[in-house]
């Protein structure tokens, strides 16, 4: 886990107005994620995103979830938005994954889609190279676009995993479930979208703030506990 973020961090991914986005900064998440991917429903242009990144700057960092791009067009993207995190949601691969660190000085966070055991081994690939692995529910065989698509996985996959990856945990998560997500995974931060949706691309300020204070409360007893053992 790099030391510079939150010893938990709370996420909330596909934020579109300012509205929403103040939600969330006034709950006190650690990230915020604006994705640029055009066949999600939480696509923003870059204007948008600028408008939304101005509001965010020094509250929150500044998470830009890209899917498969280029390298020419990762660098525009950057310079114009000044994201603190790129994330990496599609098939990038451990190499392409430092060649982007490199080319933008930006830490990464890389999606790896989780559906079963045998996906457990596409992690430590990456373990060195991404700054954060975000472990996410894998998407339908015929998705439009990567993500968990509101589905959890099974969470008790990850009791094998080394404590010291400090994995995000993604997919399918709410205000009713992430305290048990938190204590069977025993995360070092949660990603949350469409669970704090009304519809597909529209957050609700009230989801977002019940999912913050259950999230919260849940890191706060996993912490507690670890103290104890």
């Amino acid at each position: 886990m790099d030391a510079s973020v939150s010893p938990f961090a709370i996420k909330i991914c596909g934020l579109s107005t300012p509205e929403t986005l103040r939600a969330a900064l006034d709950a006190g998440v650690e990230m915020i994620g604006l994705v640029f991917h055009p066949k999600s429903p939480r696509f923003v242009s870059e204007a948008q995103a600028a408008e939304l990144a101005a509001m965010a700057r020094g509250r929150a960092e500044i998470v830009a979830l890209i899917v498969d791009r280029d390298i020419g067009e990762i660098r525009d993207l950057v310079a114009g938005l000044r994201p603190d995190w790129l994330q990496l949601h599609g098939r990038e691969t451990p190499t392409q994954v430092g060649a982007i660190k490199a080319a933008t000085g930006l830490r990464a966070m890389k999606a790896i889609g989780i559906a079963g055991e045998q996906d457990l081994t596409a992690i430590t690939p990456y373990l060195g190279v991404a700054d954060r692995i975000l472990l996410d529910a894998k998407p339908p065989q015929d998705a439009a676009y990567p993500g968990g698509h509101g589905r959890p996985f099974d969470w008790t996959l990850l009791a094998q995993l080394d404590p010291a990856i400090g994995f995000m945990l993604s997919g399918g998560l709410d205000r009713a479930n992430v305290a048990e997500a938190i204590r069977i995974a025993r995360p070092s931060g949660v990603d949350v979208s469409s669970g704090v949706e009304s519809a597909p691309g529209r957050k609700d300020a009230g989801r977002i703030t019940d999912f913050v204070v259950a999230a919260r409360a849940a890191a706060q007893t996993m912490h507690e506990e670890a103290g104890r053992t």
